[in-house]
Formats: C-alpha cells, structure tokens, sequence
C-alpha cells in the first residue's frame, strides 16, 4: 500500500509546526512535503533587533532542511489550487513551474502586509514582514543618519533625520523602540549639526500604544518610548505620503525620507483563489482546523478563522502563539484522519501572557498574567524568545551579550535595495530580484519608481521607495524596465530574461533562434561565449547601465570592450592578443607573422576577405546584430500607470 501524500504550504509558525509535529507522528509513513519560498524558518519577533543591528540576519532563522529531516522541501511559490484535482501549481524561485498532488493539504501560508487606500503609501512606504526588508531598513536608516551629517543645512538634516513608523501595534513599538537607540548611538559617535538628534515617531489611530495588550502593560510602553525621545501621536495617522515627507491627518506635513508601515498584515492572497467560504480574508474552518465539505483540506496560521471555544462567536487573533499551537492541533487531526494517529482534536487556548522589547533592558510583559516592567520584564521577554525559538539559542545569547559590551556596527550594505522590497508583495519574505520571476499577484505590485540610492541620495528622494531622480547606472526602478515586476513565462512569446550570473563574456546581446521570442536559459546552461539576454531587463552583468557590467561599456571598463582595463579581445590599453598594437597576435598582421596571414604560414578556419566574423562578433564594416526586441515590455504610456 503507498503512502499517503501530505502538502503543507508556508512554512512560518503554523506551518514548520505542522511538519515538524507530523513527522514525529508518521515516523515514515506518510510523505511529508513542505512548499515554501525560502529555506528558513523566520522567527519574526525578533526582527526588529535585526534591523537596529543587535541580531546578524541568520541568527533569526533556522534551516528547513535541518530542523525537519524526514520532510521533503520544495521552493516556489503555490499559483493556483485544484481542489478537484488535488493538485497544486507552483513557481519555483527560477520561473520553473511545478505540480505537487497531495492527499491531504495542509494551508499555512502566513500574512503580508495590510494596505489602505491612503495616497502615497504604496509608493514611499516599506513594510515590516521579512527579513529582506530589515535588512533595507538597517542599511536605510544607516544611511541617511551619515547623509545628514554631511547635509550642508539644517533643513536637509532634519528631513533624512525623521523616521516615520505607521502602525503602535507589536511589530511598530518594537521597531521605533530599538530604532531610536539605534540611531542615537550612530549620532554619539558621529553629531549631527548643531547638535541635531534623530527624531523617530510612532503613528496610530487608536487611543493607546499596544491597544490589545493591558492598560498597565501599554502605560509601561508608552512611557518608555516617551523617556527615550520618540514622538508618539495617537489618534493621528497618515492621510498622504509623497517624496518630500508626510502629511498627516492633523494637518502637519513631516519632512521625512522614511515611512515604515507596521499598520497590520492581511492574510495571503492565495485562500482568496479557492472560492471557499471566508471570514474578512480568511478560511473558514471548524475547531478541528478543517475546511467545511472539503475533508482532505485543512487551514490553520494567519489564513484560518478559527473559532475560538473561549470566546463563542468570535476567531483566534492572528498572532505568532496562536499560529503555533494551530500548527500542533493541525498535525494531530492530519494524522488522525489518516488512521496514523490518534483522535481528534479541537483548537483551545489559554492565553499565557505577552512581551514586547523595548530594547536595552526595557520591556513590557505580563507572563501569566502578572504585570512586568524594567529589567525584570526584559529577562523574561528574552528567556521567552529563546524558550520558543526552535534553533539558534546560542548564537543569539552570544549576539546579546556582544552587543551589551561593544558599540554595534553602523556600516550599510547595500545588499536590499529599495525596489526589492516593495510594501504591496504577496511575498515579503523573498527580495524582488531584477528580470527575476514573481509571484502573479505581484504583477500589479508597486514600490516606489526610483532606485534606492538615488531616492536614498537625491534631495528629491524618499529612500523609501519614493520618485527619486532616477540616474543613469543606477538600479531598475518598480514598473520600468528591469525591475522583475513582470512574471515571464517560457512559450509567452516574450523575450526572456536572465538574472545577473547568467551574464556571458564578451558576446552580442541575441536570442536564440525561434518563433519571434528570446529563449531564458539557466545558470548551469551559461557558457563563456554563449549568447546573452535580452537588454533592458537588468542593467548589470552584460547590460548598459547600472553596477557596470563586465561585457558592457560604462563604469568598470569590461574586459571584452574598449576602454579602462583593457580586453583580451578589444583594442586599448594591455593589447589584446587578437588585436594589433602592443605584442603582436597570433593571427593579426605586425610581430610574428600568423597563421593564413600574408607572410606566414597559412592558417586554418579563417574567413575569406569581406565575409562576416563567425560568432555575430563585431569589426569594422561588419556591425554586430542590435539587440533583442523586447515584446513583454509595454508602451511607455503603460508604463507610467504601473508605478
């Protein structure tokens, strides 16, 4: 008798939970299949201490294929879902299509940020949800403390000075918390003009900080924030942002370059696709976490609306305890209806308390219900964390330590840029990469036009995904040619992108023959000497424009063009071996005679007079091919509206 076949998508709390607990519980037999972006497991709590630079990036995740051995892992992202079927569509993370079929299904698929309809916001705000977005925060925030210092007036300082954080739920607290010590610290070994300090401000409309939490615990967090110098408004949000700064519903326009979005997350787009029922975004499910008429589907995590036995008539909120012991409960009942378990079991709670760090020695937390604050309330927010991280305890006790004896490290990185991290993705936790595939809900996404370094430099700017003056060799801004907005399928008729290490050295930009498209071709396939993409989709390895490219005029001379270090196959500089001038080349007229030259012996495969050089290369008289037509990049009018 074969096996039974169980998918699992997401592999945030619910998810990592519910393969881990099945895998104890199967012990082999069943087959196991976790479908996710990244090979990591995220623990989103701490992020914020990422981003003020106290943790390193992979102290907060922990390897799939480590922790869940007897799983098998696949990366992409589901497309589509046929219940019917019981197949599920997905994109891997280099444009691959993929079919999963499964016996039970287990959806888990987490949150992305939550937008509102306010002016501005989907351009020049950045969201809080993965780790490549605080990574683009550190280095952000970095950046402009040191552009301000040498701003050359007040004006100008005070503006890249100013952090804006939208949102005084768990994840903004925490963010503008540790970010103003963070930049204080910045600012004490480098002062800004007379005597300027970063301003950091906490937006909400609801009338307190940490408005589901206890009073006492919200009074505690509000003060500290207070005391250490950020501006928390309550009652006040944003009505507009632009790239110059926001305005705010009171009327107040903030010169700003920053604006974090921690107003809320939404569930995943993807349960919006199976037409089932919902509940304000999420799946309807019993107590037993599974789909109503649907017994092979169950949903649990951020997608589920679970109803809450505690509390009849109401659903478990979307926080990080619930989708844990959603993931348990899930894996109990998958089992159970497998024959390979126990019975069922129905999803009850029991609040343990919550914590927030405030950051240094400061938290708020009320563990069982006793309310804490001051250095007591931040050991117990710490040994919380490290309790429930599954791996990585010691490196991130050993990073804490580091950071309470020795200054933090304030260097940028430059690793995330600003288009990368777009606040409407349904994948927050993968960095948009240029003429990289995207998720098909991402088509329609929009980060601000601009790159990062020219919004996060031009006095016009935003850094934050703003309308900067975009400059020549900069990065492809969102909506325009090069960003990866576009998902490219093989056989669309489209030119295919390649991604930067695919770039080949020193051959023309063509596309293989076919029925008007460019073919993509992998890493593997990539040869020295093989035909490039495309242009126009990532102004990096072989293209104009951008980080300049190896086999492309402008910046860092290429090696097989003409100009700076000089090629081994252009003339200029080192004389190249093919070319006259310097040491003479074999093959070339001048120095040693060569072979099939006048004067020497004949050589061997080299074209008549006035034919065209093999391979498509370029020489006087015989220009190379121009570059591939584009055919999926649209008119510059449609363009302009898919900022």
């Amino acid at each position: 008798m074969s096996r039974p076949r169980i998918l699992i998508v997401g592999a945030g709390f619910a998810g990592f939970r519910t393969a881990r607990t099945l895998s104890r519980l199967t012990r082999g037999r069943a087959h196991i299949t976790l479908l996710n972006p990244t090979d990591y497991f995220l623990y989103l709590p701490l992020l914020p201490q990422v981003a003020a630079g106290i943790l390193e990036p992979r102290r907060v995740t922990v390897s799939l294929s480590d922790s869940l051995p007897d799983v098998r892992l696949v990366l992409g992202d589901a497309d589509r879902i046929d219940l019917d079927d019981r197949t599920l569509h997905y994109t891997g993370p280099e444009g691959e299509g993929g079919t999963l079929a499964y016996d039970r299904l287990v959806l888990a698929a987490g949150s992305v940020n939550k937008l509102l309809p306010i002016p501005g916001v989907a351009e020049h705000a950045h969201g809080f949800r993965g780790l490549p977005e605080a990574l683009y925060l550190r280095d952000h925030v970095t950046r402009q403390v040191e552009l301000a210092a040498s701003a050359d007036d007040a004006r100008t300082c005070a503006a890249r000075c100013t952090f804006v954080v939208v949102g005084a739920g768990y994840t903004g607290t925490e963010v503008a918390a540790h970010g103003q010590m963070f930049t204080d610290a910045q600012v004490r070994r480098h002062p800004l003009r007379r005597g300027m300090r970063p301003r950091w401000m906490l937006l909400d409309v609801a009338p307190r900080v940490l408005p589901e939490m206890d009073g006492k615990l919200s009074a505690t967090a509000d003060r500290v924030l207070r005391q250490r110098g950020v501006d928390v408004r309550m009652g006040t949000s944003v009505k507009e942002a632009t790239h110059d700064g926001v305005l705010l519903t009171d009327g107040e326009f903030v010169e700003s370059r920053t604006l974090v979005w921690c107003v809320g997350v939404r569930p995943d787009p993807l349960v919006e696709s199976l037409g089932l029922p919902m509940e304000k975004g999420r799946l309807l499910v019993d107590p037993h976490l599974r789909v109503p008429g649907r017994p092979e589907l169950f949903a649990c995590g951020d997608v589920a609306a679970v109803p809450d036995l505690e509390n009849p008539g109401s659903y478990t909120p979307m926080t990080a305890q619930h989708a844990w012991r959603h993931g348990k409960v899930a894996a109990q009942n998958v089992a159970a209806s497998l024959g390979l378990g126990g019975a069922r079991t129905p999803y009850r709670h029991r609040d343990l308390g919550f914590v927030v760090d405030l950051g240094g020695a400061k938290a708020a937390a009320n563990p069982l219900g006793v309310a804490l604050s001051g250095v007591p309330a931040g050991a117990v927010t710490r040994g919380y964390h490290l309790a429930a991280m599954p791996g990585n305890r010691v490196r991130v006790a050993a990073d804490w330590l580091l950071d309470a004896v020795l200054p933090r490290q304030a260097v940028q990185l430059g690793l995330v840029r600003s288009w990368s991290v777009p606040l409407d993705t349904s994948s927050p936790e993968v960095a948009r990469v240029p003429g990289g595939p995207g998720r098909q809900q991402d088509a329609s996404a929009r980060s601000g036009p601009g790159a990062a370094l020219a919004a996060d430099t031009d006095g016009r700017g935003t850094g934050a995904g703003g309308p900067g003056r975009a400059r020549p060799h900069d990065e492809p801004a969102k909506g325009q040619p090069g960003s990866g907005t576009r998902q490219i399928r093989p056989g669309s008729g489209a030119a295919q992108p390649r991604d930067e290490w695919e770039t080949a050295k020193g051959r023309p930009v063509t596309g293989r023959p076919g029925p008007g498209a460019a073919e993509v071709r992998s890493e593997a396939e990539t040869a020295k000497g093989r035909p490039a993409a495309a242009p126009g989709d990532e102004p990096a390895g072989n293209q104009a424009g951008g980080e300049p490219a190896r086999s492309q005029e402008g910046g860092g001379p290429a090696r097989n063009q003409p100009g700076g270090e000089s090629a081994r196959d252009q003339a200029g500089g080192e004389p190249a071996r093919n070319q006259p001038g310097g040491e003479p080349a074999k093959n070339q007229p001048g120095g040693e005679p060569a072979k099939n030259q006048p004067g020497g012996e004949p050589a061997k495969n080299q074209p008549a007079p006035g034919a065209p050089p093999p391979g498509g290369r370029s020489s006087p008289g015989h220009p190379a091919p121009g570059p591939v037509k584009r055919t999926d990049v649209a008119d510059e009018d449609s363009a302009k509206g898919d900022s």
